[in-house]
């Protein structure tokens, strides 16, 4: 049983550091057009304004290496 934790635990450890990080964009509202930096749409009211980067502050151009 200790065996198959292990590997288990060791595969999802390898698949963690060879997964990519996502880029960032910059979401602007429909609603008040305010601007915010995210990975993932914050929703229907929101639209992609530009990107992609590769930072959460959404100032260097590019894709995450």
């Amino acid at each position: 049983m200790k065996t198959k934790i292990a590997i288990l635990f060791l595969s999802l450890a390898s698949a963690a550091v060879i997964a990519a990080e996502a880029p960032w964009y910059k979401w602007m509202s429909k609603e008040d057009r305010t601007i915010i930096c995210s990975q993932i749409s914050p929703g229907e009211a929101w639209v992609r304004y530009q990107g992609p980067f590769s930072e959460s502050t959404c100032r260097r151009p590019g894709n995450p290496q």
